[in-house]
């Protein structure tokens, strides 16, 4: 049997592949006017089954009371406030984020959160609630739909959040939009600053689309020779740029959660010789040493991966803010480089 054509078309397989690691250009950059507008509103979600606002007299839900009655008074229908009992009915906050392209009819995705003592917004309904850009501005779109809520319980609680959710496509914009000058504006800036990815993004650019096509700025932005022919030259540019292969420069940070101690670290971080005692957990890093889980006692070789580290006082039961602390205690005396964020 012949291998030598299922050989070959195998290494083209693997030439065409990306590496690994490798991002397209689009994902990490943006034109400087390509800003998303931020929306917000204020509404109600109707149709709960008594897990709405509260209704004690004029002292809870007194607001989604009101609400509800300038709400019927629209279609003419007059009704006591002190006789509305609003348990079916929840005061949100109803904020979303667009696109700087999106014209008139163009849908989006809204969030959804309670205002009020409302205990679920599970299987409710968002009533048509205006969208301003700011606060006291006319609408420019609105929202409606069916309430989603997550049902995958939350890592840090036993009980999912029932009072914030989504409404996919519910939101509307109706308002035509001052939009950005697409073919005007020449600096490309970065999703995330840092100057290694700008650096290695304007390599593979004047690479592939010229010499001098970017110039570095700062680690957040870089200047585009704009084509002469206008508009249609930069819409061609762009896309050719955007379909770029990079491999971005990996930052040196420890990320920790607070709450469940979930540790991620990036940039390849190793740890240095230290010893670093707290509350009952000792961390050595100075060689030769044994772990003794039973003691709390955790000992690591010098140049042991941040993720080794972690997995490891894991394992002796170290709670999240030990670990942190740990963490902040190794980047202060020098043993560990790189930035530390506890959330």
């Amino acid at each position: 049997m012949n291998l030598r054509p299922l050989f070959l078309a195998l290494l083209l397989a693997l030439a065409a592949a990306p590496v690994a690691g490798q991002v397209r250009v689009r994902d990490l950059l943006l034109q400087e006017q390509d800003v998303p507008r931020r929306l917000m509103g204020y509404g109600l979600v109707v149709g709960l089954d008594g897990s709405g606002d509260r209704t004690i007299g004029n002292l809870s839900g007194a607001q989604t009371v009101r609400s509800v009655a300038n709400l019927l008074r629209r279609f003419d229908v007059e009704v006591p406030p002190e006789l509305l009992r609003t348990r079916n009915v929840a005061a949100v906050l109803v904020t979303a984020e667009v696109s700087a392209y999106l014209r008139p009819g163009g849908r989006f995705e809204v969030q959804v959160a309670s205002l009020g003592d409302a205990t679920s917004l599970r299987g409710g309904m968002l009533w048509t609630t205006p969208l301003v850009a700011d606060a006291g501005g006319a609408p420019v779109a609105t929202a409606q739909g069916a309430m989603v809520m997550s049902d995958g319980q939350d890592s840090r609680s036993v009980y999912p959040v029932e009072t914030s959710g989504r409404v996919p496509g519910g939101g509307l914009l109706e308002i035509e939009s001052p939009v950005p000058g697409f073919a005007t504006a020449g600096r490309l800036v970065l999703r995330e600053p840092d100057l290694g990815t700008a650096l290695r993004v304007a390599e593979a650019i004047n690479g592939a689309v010229g010499e001098g096509t970017v110039a570095v700025l700062d680690p957040g932005a870089l200047q585009l020779t704009l084509p002469e022919d206008g508009a249609p030259g930069v819409a061609a540019l762009l896309g050719q740029i955007g379909d770029l292969q990079v491999t971005p420069d990996r930052s040196s940070r420890v990320i920790i959660d607070g709450r469940d101690g979930t540790v991620v670290a990036g940039g390849g971080m190793t740890v240095g010789e230290a010893v670093v005692s707290h509350r009952g957990i000792t961390l050595t890093v100075v060689g030769g040493g044994v772990s003794t889980p039973e003691t709390g006692l955790v000992a690591v070789e010098p140049g042991t991966s941040v993720q080794e580290v972690a997995a490891a006082l894991q394992s002796v039961g170290a709670p999240p803010s030990a670990i942190a602390a740990i963490f902040h205690a190794l980047k202060d005396v020098g043993a560990m480089t790189g930035e530390v964020t506890v959330r």
